[in-house]
């Protein structure tokens, strides 16, 4: 009985113990102007050109996909009063969609039943399936504008750790290899799978801007656009003529200590 007492005795006191390491570690942190958060949410967008090449004649249907992001961050504060910080973090960035489309004389080029590939000109339905995997590093400009009200804008990087860029095509036709070239028909269930997978950019880079609000002392809601700079695509992908970029507003959760 005396021994039972003394292990609860012993993990209560190292219960104790960590929760004051805990406790100094956040004063530590609150002393030298520095504070942490964690936060989950959702991705919703596209990966689309800007503007809308004449080659995409009209957009038939978006789906988002399911597009979790985790992430954590700190800020440190420049000021006294803590209202202008610098803030950096680590962010688990998933993102995807599903589309379809009406184009002409898109740059296709599509597995055929041999199981080799046919380029050419594609005019008819595409569907797209694109989902992304990411690690992105946000490094941002902070401001405190009230007690409640924290918003934000800087760059981040992103180095791509699984792509997927693939769909089908129907109902239209393909020249090849070009727009005079021999013409090959598809109709009903004739369908065309193609992927671009391999020809992604694995590192990406652009703009993050958004803000939070805080609900409780240490819950916020907060909403996140980032804004890819440059192409999805390699640079020397040329069987889509124009650059694509990924567009996404996050939303969700987070919780500051």
């Amino acid at each position: 009985m005396m021994a039972v007492l003394l292990i609860l005795a012993m993990g209560a006191g190292a219960a104790e113990n960590q929760q004051q390491r805990e406790h100094k570690g956040l004063l530590w942190s609150s002393f030298h102007g520095l504070d942490y958060e964690f936060k989950a949410g959702v991705n919703i967008g596209g990966t689309s050109p800007l503007p809308l090449p004449q080659e995409i004649r009209k957009i038939d249907g978006y789906r988002p996909g399911l597009a979790i992001t985790i992430e954590g961050n700190a800020t440190k504060w420049l000021d006294e009063k803590q209202k202008w910080g610098i803030s950096v973090g680590i962010r688990l960035d998933s993102k995807s969609m599903e589309t379809d489309a009406t184009v002409k004389n898109y740059g296709m080029e599509i597995f055929n039943e041999a199981g080799g590939k046919t380029g050419g000109l594609w005019t008819g339905g595409v569907r797209t399936n694109v989902r992304l995997s990411c690690l992105a590093f946000p490094i941002l400009a902070t401001c405190q504008v009230s007690d409640r009200w924290r918003v934000s804008a800087g760059p981040y990087l992103s180095y791509m750790m699984n792509g997927d860029f693939s769909g089908h095509v129907y109902e239209g036709h393909l020249r090849t290899p070009d727009a005079t070239g021999s013409r090959v028909d598809f109709s009903g269930d004739h369908v065309a799978t193609y992927d671009f997978s391999d020809e992604l950019r694995r590192f990406q880079w652009g703009l993050q801007v958004g803000g939070s609000w805080k609900a409780y002392k240490h819950l916020t809601v907060h909403a996140d656009l980032t804004w890819g700079l440059n192409d999805v695509f390699q640079k020397d992908f040329d069987t889509i003529s124009f650059a694509m970029y990924p567009i996404y507003l996050n939303f969700g959760f987070g919780y500051t200590f």
